[in-house]
């Protein structure tokens, strides 16, 4: 995303990010499964395991899971040669999705045990994006050329959805009680975006200005966190809060929001003035930390977890290597 400042839009209050202190407390504790080319880490739970993909010895995507102790778990489901693992719960249930030797994609479900099973819905295609406390999992489904919304309920059952006059549905996040964001593309070719209830009522949402809207993470309390582009192409963050009010907010001259936890702490990248991009995070209060491991040129970070831990991937060398960011 470009780097022109947002100017406040009429209905959405920007929020000018304070940068804490340098000397902020924090460990930073960079890692790699054994053996990779690459480490790309995806999510974090509550326990402080990680989830992501790895390049192996084979060059293909595997998929792999760090327990707190720093010990490593790698997987695939059987006929996979490309494993993405995606979002891992409390209990430790991985989804994702993989590719197989024809590359289509189909989605997974990694049980605490090990055990692994697989799934589609009606479709060619299935891209899981996220699953919750009690196993429901969200994401989208390709059919008829269109991609839609799914939930899938912890007895294997499907529920798909898209919001009235989506041509291309692609959910994000899942909540707690069910409640899931994302975005769709409408007539307009224009992404927005939707937060769809428990029940199945759809809501659409925009930040004031923008022209893409793109949701990625929701919170037990229903905030919801992302990116948007103005009309001048300028990228932003945004939170959206339960009441529908829509903050935006900037760190460095641009900036992409990417988790929300239940405290409202909020992690992101952001990029600088030499067009670099570092990690942040923004507190309830207002108040930004930025941050980077040792020698990265490139941070990103994807997930926070209830304790405020971060995890995420930067980049030596032209190489992805694994993060774990703790208060």
């Amino acid at each position: 995303m470009s780097k022109m400042i947002f100017q406040i839009g009429i209905t959405a209050m920007a929020v000018l990010a304070v940068l804490a202190p340098i000397g902020y407390a924090q460990t930073i504790t960079t890692f790699d499964v054994p053996g990779a080319g690459e480490t790309f880490p995806a999510s974090i739970n509550p326990a402080g395991q990680i989830t992501g993909q790895y390049v192996g010895a084979d060059f293909h995507l595997h998929g792999f899971l760090r327990n707190a102790d720093g010990t490593f778990i790698t997987f695939d489901p059987t006929g996979s040669r490309s494993t993405t693992p995606k979002s891992i719960n409390p209990a430790g249930q991985i989804t994702g999705e993989y590719r197989d030797a024809n590359t289509a994609s189909h989605g997974f479900l990694r049980k605490r045990d090990g055990t692994i099973i697989t799934f589609d819905p009606t479709g060619s295609g299935t891209f899981p994006a996220s699953i919750n406390p009690a196993g429901q999992i969200t994401g989208a489904y390709d059919a008829d050329i269109r991609l839609h919304g799914f939930v899938r309920r912890t007895d294997g059952t499907f529920t798909t959805f898209d919001p009235t006059g989506s041509i291309f549905t692609d959910p994000t996040s899942i909540n707690p009680a069910g409640r899931i964001t994302g975005l769709y593309y409408g007539a307009d070719f224009q992404p927005h975006g939707f937060l769809r209830n428990a029940d199945g009522t759809i809501t659409t949402f925009d930040p004031t200005g923008s022209t893409y809207t793109f949701p990625l993470s929701i919170n037990p309390a229903g905030r919801i966190v992302g990116s948007y582009s103005d009309s001048n192409g300028g990228g932003h963050s945004f939170l959206r809060n339960a009441d529908g009010t829509i903050t935006t907010f900037d760190v460095g001259v641009g900036s992409s929001a990417r988790a929300v936890n239940p405290a409202g702490q909020i992690t992101g990248d952001y990029v600088d003035t030499s067009g670099h991009r570092h990690g942040f995070l923004r507190n309830a209060d207002g108040t930004v930390t930025t941050f980077d491991p040792t020698g990265s040129t490139f941070t990103l970070p994807f997930s926070i977890n209830p304790a405020g831990q971060i995890t995420g991937e930067y980049y030596t060398d032209d190489h992805a290597h694994g993060f774990l960011r703790s208060p």
